[in-house]
């Protein structure tokens, strides 16, 4: 088992996905495992998964968490989401909500019960077996990262298995990271590095569905296969 850990000082805009910038920070990229990267980057496509909003149910969790935490208090239904940041949302409806919103996110366990979406953990293995391929997760802890960074270890060893630790990256930076496709489901991706290595794929999320990508290709979900068609047509172009 090996750690390797690289820092860079840098004043992220990929912030926490509640609250939006929270000031300087010096992201981490993190990747464990028991394999070398190296070795398992020999192959010819490289593809970056995020994990919250894309692999796990982040709002979904999110909404039933608030709504057990704070019943007396507005909330916002799925199919209504407009934005990335919750609090940009939640505070329309009444001022004041951050601090609530913070705590239901950042409190122990949140990232560790985040529920599976629908066919990501077996699209994400069966990706990872086609020839001339290579998978990651490439997710960005929260700028409170007490919880979040270990919890979402613990959230792909649970569910892709412990071989998965060594293809985990969390970084607060994602655009520093080589790869040649990310998906994820941030419109906006900004970072250090203005042309990122990768070609963004919007995961379509409630709140991205109304949203203009300009230009940038859309997967819709895990279910329906089209996620094969589109690593084939990344494929060709290598």
């Amino acid at each position: 088992m090996f750690t390797c850990i690289i820092r860079i000082n840098y004043r992220s805009e990929y912030e926490d996905r509640g609250v939006g910038r929270s000031g300087t920070c010096s992201p981490v990229l993190k990747m464990a495992g028991r394999r070398g990267i190296s070795a398992m980057a020999q192959k010819q496509l490289l593809v970056l998964v995020d994990l919250d909003g894309v692999m796990a149910d982040f709002d979904g969790h999110f909404l039933t968490k608030w709504k057990q935490t704070y019943p007396e208090e507005p909330f916002i239904a799925l199919e209504d989401r407009k934005t990335f940041y919750l609090v940009d949302q939640y505070e329309t409806l009444k001022e004041g909500l951050k601090p609530k919103i913070k705590s239901v996110y950042q409190s122990k366990g949140f990232f560790r019960e985040l529920p599976p979406i629908a066919g990501a953990c077996d699209a994400l293995k069966e990706m990872n077996e086609m020839e001339g391929v290579e998978v990651f997760i490439c997710s960005s802890p929260l700028f409170f990262y007490k919880y979040s960074s270990t919890e979402k270890f613990a959230w792909v060893e649970h569910y892709l298995g412990a071989d998965w630790i060594n293809r985990t990256i969390l970084t607060r930076d994602k655009t520093i990271v080589n790869g040649h496709i990310l998906i994820d489901d941030n419109v906006k991706i900004k970072g250090a590095v203005d042309c990122p290595s990768w070609e963004h794929v919007v995961f379509t999320a409630h709140y991205n569905k109304h949203m203009n990508l300009r230009g940038k290709k859309r997967l819709d979900n895990w279910t329906d296969g089209s996620w094969r068609d589109l690593i084939m047509d990344f494929k060709k172009r290598l």
